[in-house]
């Protein structure tokens, strides 16, 4: 059975002029046209090729190769391109576009500007998207801990920090004091656990924690210092802002990172720079 809205392996039943029909089970047999056709692999019957399965626009199913940047069950930030009577309609990366329900809008939305959506089936089977992400969040128990590595959505910017969505899962905040470098949002990063307070709420960080995070901003330093010659204009006693411009982190982060580098006999701190020791 064949998946809509999502990747298949699906195995060749036949070649016609226009392209190879492929075995979507009861779905029934998918067409991936000419043009989808790899050359880099075998695409004989009894072969089987990953594809994409969605509906064209007379809502017939078909397969592509092409990736868009969603499956169904995923959440993605897709750009606006057209707003009429019955939504909006998004860039995903294949060539018919997704549509946003007018229902489905957190708030309308307009040509040009990028929204955060979940791609689901609607009740026709129809692949949609929407907005009013808060239904499609916190179905499953939160079974991270504290300094787990997580996949970030980047949602929105509040009063508190920047909202998040864990893993396709969860919410979660990343706070202002958290924030060493610029975030928007539709970005993509890795973050890690913080905190899961007793109400369930998730706080993040963009750092790693304890030791990996010192380890992962000493290798930066050093190789800062390889590129620059062995000498960096910047030392503990650099503002906050300027640290914060060149690693994205607290001053008091790279504060322990360059006391860790000087107690290995790495480098030498200076009052306005870090030198490199020579082996």
């Amino acid at each position: 059975m064949a998946d809509i809205g999502r990747f298949n392996t699906l195995p060749i039943l036949e070649r016609v002029p226009f392209g190879l029909y492929l075995d979507g089970g009861i779905e029934g047999d998918i067409l991936l046209p000419n043009r989808y056709i790899p050359t880099d692999q075998p695409t004989e019957p009894g072969d089987r090729l990953r594809v994409f399965v969605y509906l064209d626009s007379e809502d017939q199913l078909i397969a592509t190769t092409e990736s868009p940047m969603a499956q169904v069950g995923e959440f993605a930030s897709l750009k606006v391109t057209d707003v009429n009577r019955v939504g909006a309609f998004l860039d995903w990366g294949l060539a018919k576009e997704l549509l946003l329900p007018h229902g489905e809008q957190q708030r309308p939305v307009e040509v040009g500007e990028y929204c955060v959506v979940h791609v689901y089936l609607d009740n026709s089977e129809r692949i949609s998207a929407s907005s009013k992400l808060d239904r499609f969040l916190d179905r499953t128990p939160v079974e991270y801990s504290p300094g787990q590595q997580v996949n970030l959505l980047i949602v929105s910017r509040t009063d508190l920090g920047f909202k998040a969505i864990i893993n396709d899962r969860h919410w979660g905040l990343i706070h202002h004091s958290e924030v060493f470098r610029f975030l928007r949002k539709g970005m993509r990063e890795a973050g890690f656990i913080k905190v899961i307070r007793p109400d369930g709420k998730i706080d993040l960080t963009l750092q790693a924690p304890g030791g990996r995070g010192r380890d992962a901003l000493q290798s930066q330093i050093l190789a800062r210092l390889e590129q620059a010659a062995g000498v960096l204009p910047l030392s503990d006693k650099s503002a906050p802002e300027v640290i914060t411009r060149e690693f994205g982190v607290s001053k008091a982060s790279f504060k322990k990172a360059i006391g860790g580098l000087f107690k290995a006999g790495d480098i030498v701190i200076y009052p306005d720079r870090i030198e490199r020791i020579s082996d």
